[in-house]
């Protein structure tokens, strides 16, 4: 799987992304890992390679080699039939009533909050057959990319010339407010300024926002992730995974003009493919300072913190089948981006990706310094390693407060948000933290008054292995620890915490949000007042961690001009998890001497729970054993194609030549993981569900005749 399926999830990332199949898995990547990079090390920038942007597109490189026009008409079609899951991920509207496809993994989050002890739909699954049946998700943001306006003069103008670090960060955030809000007021549509190139432009998205999202289909979770964790990030693969929304407006199914048609004729091998989503974040731009701190300070603290958390989770939600279904989501997060950071921390530690990473810098350099700008440049590489140098010394105390880590718990995310709002939303829109700007407001509420269940139980387990980790880093000692245990033990202070705290209601939330800052400090919370304790630490450690990253964009700039200068504009920026473009025919691989064909059909999938003797993780849910023989055997089930994508871009709409579907991104494979750092088409690949299998399963599985229907003919039957 290839992103994080919530926004808890976020959290654990460290958001700005150990069974059998786990170590095999481990094992496997440290031997291909050399021989793979190597090849990427020897081989020339690739002509598929590149997450683009719909207002940069890679014209010239498709033409040149596969012979197709992205035209304008191509490209806004298929743009404005993209969607972005605030909660993590991609999809794509699908029919003119309104219907989104996405991943199953990306909908888990919101599944686990549609159960109950009731109706398990992650286990069961969930199928709507009138639009009464359709389930509200409870707080669900989708966002349809609008329009893409370059700003980049008008923010570096709102920085005068010579200010720098933490002025500098201030006066970058106030413009990016004014711009924000002013295309809010003006066009009435969600204004993000999305920063490029690590500063080295500014673009501003405006977005269609749709808040009323209902679910319409999910398989069970054994269909969409047959295989599980050590099938995960492996080829060949059998699942399922997709689910299916409808977006409403006024109450009514959403009326949408531009939507993907459904293919009937599907992909073979060669075809061309293009992917359409929101990839999360990249580093392959980044200097050997910041990957040297992405090996030596942020992949040690986080790799260890997801394997503790995995322990954590399984352990409590092996004592009671109601534990597991409300950890399940987050357990099934954690797992997968603990066996993703494997591998990214694998990568750094191979000299097969740091030698010509490198090699690169310095040979850049060098032709740099014989230009005029050369000492610009030089100078850039020098601020970068300083502001590095600064959030390497207070990284694990920013994660621990400002992160949140140390506090671990949607009870908490609560609480600092009403006290923030109560202290943020009085002072003037750009003075305020950029979470509390105007243009957020509403995507903020939406959060904040969410009704999606929290189990105390869970929370305290989570708060007290955070506040022991809290106690871990910081030493046991050390005053603001003390202060936050208050003489209790990390699992008494977390158990009073959690029992203590009212921030769990809605309507208090709403009441509290509504009077402001008074009426929060009246509230006398017990979790309100621990956020407030370590807030103005919070505060300053996030305005030095700021103070640094705007070092870092302004001196990423002077590179990028100067890199612009040498090797032209042909270079896509790293992701942001903003709509991109990528694109690469389907196509098998070798592996260990052996060939991977590019697709797996039905017959494989019961051929592999056979194999296992149905015992999981690969058996199948009771329905797919009943109606196995009604199943067309043949049907392309998972595909394997060169588009160069990452996390984020699960659920992303697959299309061929036409802007047809003919697939959804759920996965890449294990020689993908790298792709964080550098991108390669030699075994490394995008995994695909294919539009046919979802049709199959759909119509003889789940007997969906209505839902199939409006797939197929891209509208609702009368």
């Amino acid at each position: 799987m290839t992103a994080p399926r919530s926004a808890r999830e976020a959290g654990f990332l460290l958001a700005p992304p150990a069974g059998v199949g786990h170590l095999f898995a481990t094992m496997k990547l440290r031997v291909i890992l050399p021989a793979l990079l190597l090849a990427m090390a020897a081989a020339p920038v690739r002509a598929d390679e590149g997450m683009w942007l719909f207002s940069a597109p890679p014209r010239a490189q498709v033409k040149a080699k596969y012979g197709f026009e992205l035209t304008d008409a191509w490209l806004e079609h298929l743009m404005k039939s993209s969607v972005r899951f605030n909660s993590g991920g991609s999809g794509s509207f699908v029919s003119a009533d309104g219907l989104v496809i996405t991943n199953h993994h990306v909908a888990s989050d919101d599944i686990q909050k549609l159960s109950d002890e009731r109706n398990n739909y992650l286990r069961e699954g969930f199928l709507a057959r009138t639009p009464a049946e359709e389930r509200k998700a409870v707080d669900l943001e989708l966002n349809v990319l609008q329009s893409i306006e370059d700003v980049t003069a008008r923010v570096n103008a709102g920085v005068p010339a010579g200010l720098a670090g933490a002025d500098a960060a201030a006066a970058r955030r106030k413009v990016v407010a004014e711009i924000e809000k002013e295309s809010l007021a003006k066009t009435g549509l969600r204004s993000d300024v999305v920063t490029l190139y690590q500063g080295g432009a500014y673009h501003l998205y405006r977005f269609k926002k749709y808040t009323d999202v209902r679910l319409v289909w999910a398989p069970e979770q054994q269909a969409a992730f047959f295989g599980g964790d050590p099938d995960n990030f492996e080829f060949p693969r059998f699942n399922l995974d997709a689910a299916v929304y409808r977006a409403y407006e006024d109450g009514k199914p959403a009326r949408i003009t531009n939507f993907l048609k459904w293919s009937a004729a599907g992909t073979k091998e060669g075809d061309l493919t293009f992917v359409s989503g929101h990839p999360g974040s990249t580093n392959r731009q980044f200097t050997l300072a910041e990957l040297g701190f992405l090996r030596d300070v942020q992949y040690p603290y986080v790799v260890p913190r997801l394997k503790r958390l995995e322990v954590l989770l399984l352990s409590w939600g092996a004592r009671a089948e109601e534990n597991a279904r409300r950890a399940k989501d987050d357990l099934f997060g954690i797992q997968n981006s603990r066996k993703v950071y494997d591998g990214r921390q694998a990568g750094l530690f191979s000299p097969a990706i740091m030698d010509p990473k490198a090699a690169a810098e310095a040979a850049f350099r060098r032709q740099a310094a014989g230009r005029p700008e050369g000492r610009d440049v030089e100078a850039a590489y020098g601020r970068i390693a300083e502001a590095v140098a600064t959030q390497r010394r207070i990284y694990l105390r920013y994660r621990q407060l400002e992160g949140g880590h140390a506090f671990a718990s949607d009870s908490f995310g609560l609480a600092r948000n009403l006290l923030r709002a109560g202290d943020e939303l009085p002072k003037p829109n750009g003075e305020r933290l950029k979470e509390f700007g105007d243009a957020r407001r509403e995507s903020f509420e939406l959060q904040l008054f969410s009704a999606k269940p929290i189990h105390a139980d869970l929370e305290t387990v989570m708060l007290t292995e955070a506040l022991t980790i809290l106690a871990e880093l910081s030493g046991f000692n050390d005053p603001l620890v003390q202060k936050v245990l208050a003489g209790r033990s990390p699992a008494n202070r977390a158990a009073d915490l959690i029992t203590g705290t009212q921030v769990r209601d809605v309507a208090l939330r709403k009441r509290l949000h509504a009077g402001g800052a008074a009426a929060v400090k009246a509230a006398n919370d017990p979790l309100i007042e621990l956020a407030r304790l370590v807030d103005a630490e919070s505060r300053e450690l996030r305005k030095q961690w700021e103070a640094a990253e705007e070092t870092k964009q302004q001196a990423h700039a002077v590179i990028g001009r100067a890199r612009f200068a040498l090797e032209g504009p042909d270079r896509a920026p790293d992701a942001t998890f903003t709509l991109r473009l990528s694109y690469g025919p389907v196509h098998g691989y070798e592996e260990g001497g052996r060939r991977i064909p590019a697709y797996t059909t039905i017959a494989g999938l019961y051929a592999r729970n056979a194999e296992h003797r149905d015992r999981e993780p690969f058996n199948l849910p009771a329905r797919w054993l009943e109606r196995k023989t009604a199943l067309d055997a043949a049907t392309p089930f998972n595909f394997v194609h060169t588009p160069d994508i990452i996390g984020g871009n699960s659920g992303s709409p697959v299309v061929n030549r036409a802007g047809e579907f003919v697939g959804i991104i759920f996965d890449g494979n294990i020689q993908s993981l790298v792709g964080d750092f550098a991108y390669e088409d030699t075994q490394a690949r995008a995994i695909s569900v294919d539009c046919r299998a979802i049709i199959e399963a759909l119509r003889k599985v789940y007997r969906a005749d209505a839902l199939t229907g409006e797939l197929l003919a891209g509208r609702r039957a009368n």
